[in-house]
Formats: structure tokens, C-alpha cells, sequence
């Protein structure tokens, strides 16, 4: 490890977040020592990093026994949405899935119709009374008319950073089913245009991130949140990024200045751990 982790890490997000404009919504760690923290109990729309909440949920039910890796739920055309994943893409439907297939397509690939999937395993209010019991207070989806369905919602920096604390040091969920999650965030199919564009696939395979996009009123939100292990294989940093208010909103791309911003802090962060 560096010399000054934190300030080093301090000075790289200044400058990039500074760079790229908007307002940010931030808390890194580095080990147990918190060396950025940015209006991070700010309530934000969490996009596609709330599926970490969401994926959360439906392995504690497995962990109470109250559900299995292997319990199974049909994809119906009804389930379907646009947008990110993989399961829109099919010209028919009606596979019999997997809890764990759901969850992999939810966090890997950040599939939208896993979303209504998950749903169908555990309905809104059960996900939010899973997250309150854990002790996440803002940290919520917003159910719908149907109590099968909802929009995935809120949280905070803080919220998020302590959810991926907690995940990392096996604490947040049993030790198969955190391990599971992991291993999907870490997976070599996943995002790889923000915090993990500029690395080599060892130093990616090293990270376990979920990104989340979108826009609102013409402005661009782009999040997103993770582990970084050190080359010993355990936990060393853990990063919250929520960005909104941002420029160019149609530009989901690795060309968007917020993105190119957690690509430089990706590497930051390597020279970290």
C-alpha cells in the first residue's frame, strides 16, 4: 500500500469529480479508514446500483430457508422490459429460471426484466422490510399498484458503501450466498467501462462494481459502486460513487466525463492496494 492511500485517493477524486462536472454524492474507503466523504447521506435515486439492495433481499430469504438458489420462477413475455440485459433480446420466452440465474442476469449483465422477476420471489414491501431489518433506513423501493412489481428507488452513499462494507466482510449475508454475489460482481461478463476500463483482467478480476444510468428533466445521473481487492485476495477498499445533475445525458458510453472519471479513480485506487 502507498505511503498516503487517503490522500492520494482524496486528491484523484477532487480533481476528477471536478472535472467531470455535476454533483457527487461519494464515500470511499480505504481499509477501516473513510478517506472520502462527499455529501454522502444525501438520498438519491440509486438507477441500477439499487439491484445490489434488490439482490440482497432474495438471498436472505435463501439464507432463512425461505427460499433456494434453485427455486424456480417462469419467464412470461409479460415480464419482459427494454433497456439493459440480455433477456430482452429473445424473439420468444418461457424459461424456467433459477433464483440464482435471476440474480446473476440481475447483477452481471444489470438486466431490467430480472427486476420483475425478483418481484415475483418477493414482493416490494417484503424486500423493504428485508433492508430496514438490516438496518439500511433509506435505502428502499417504491412499490407499484402491483405488489408483484416496483421501481427500484433510493438510497444514499453511505447506505451503499455499508452494504458493500458488510457484504465484503461477511457480515451482511451467509457465507455461500455472500460469496455467490461476489463472485457475479466480480464476474469478467460484467460492467467494465467505468472503475475497471483502464485495467488489465487480472487487476479486473479484482473488482466487484454495479453500475447504475439514466436521466432525468435532461440531466444525467451515472453511479457506481464497489470493492476493490488487494493483490492478498481481501477486501481493500470499498467505493460509493453517485453522480447527477450531469451534461450529456444520451451518452451511456465510457465517452461520458463522469464515467472517464471513475475509470481514473479506478486506477487511484489500484495504486492503493
Amino acid at each position: 500500500m502507498s505511503p498516503a492511500p487517503g490522500a492520494s485517493l482524496r486528491r484523484a477524486y477532487a480533481a476528477q469529480t471536478r472535472r467531470a462536472g455535476g454533483d457527487w454524492h461519494a464515500r470511499i474507503s480505504v481499509g477501516d479508514r473513510v478517506v472520502v466523504s462527499d455529501d454522502d447521506e444525501r438520498v438519491v435515486k440509486g438507477y441500477s446500483v439499487q439491484k445490489l439492495a434488490v439482490a440482497v433481499a432474495l438471498l436472505d430469504k435463501v439464507d432463512r430457508g425461505e427460499a433456494g438458489l434453485d427455486t424456480r420462477v417462469r419467464l412470461r413475455c409479460e415480464d419482459v422490459l427494454p433497456g439493459s440485459g440480455l433477456y430482452h433480446l429473445q424473439p420468444v420466452w418461457g424459461d424456467e429460471l433459477t433464483l440464482a440465474g435471476v440474480i446473476t442476469a440481475l447483477l452481471l449483465v444489470s438486466d431490467n426484466t430480472a427486476v420483475r422477476l425478483c418481484g415475483r420471489l418477493a414482493p416490494a414491501a417484503e424486500i423493504n422490510e428485508i433492508l430496514a431489518a438490516k438496518g439500511f433506513r433509506r435505502t428502499r423501493v417504491v412499490p407499484v399498484e402491483r405488489p408483484d412489481r416496483f421501481l427500484l428507488g433510493d438510497t444514499t452513499a453511505v447506505e451503499t458503501h455499508d452494504l458493500l462494507t458488510r457484504l465484503a466482510g461477511g457480515t451482511l449475508l451467509e457465507g455461500g450466498t455472500g460469496a455467490f454475489m461476489l463472485r457475479v460482481l466480480r464476474g469478467a461478463g460484467g460492467y467494465q467501462d467505468g472503475v475497471r476500463r483502464d485495467m488489465t483482467s487480472a487487476q479486473r478480476e479484482r473488482v466487484a462494481t454495479k453500475h447504475g444510468a439514466d436521466h432525468e428533466g435532461g440531466r444525467a445521473a451515472r453511479h457506481e459502486a464497489g470493492i476493490v481487492f488487494g493483490e492478498h485476495g481481501r477486501p481493500a477498499i470499498v467505493y460509493s460513487l453517485f453522480a447527477d445533475g450531469l451534461d450529456r445525458a444520451g451518452d451511456y458510453g465510457p465517452t461520458h466525463p463522469a464515467v472517464r472519471a471513475h475509470a481514473a479513480l479506478g486506477r487511484a485506487m489500484l495504486k492503493c492496494c
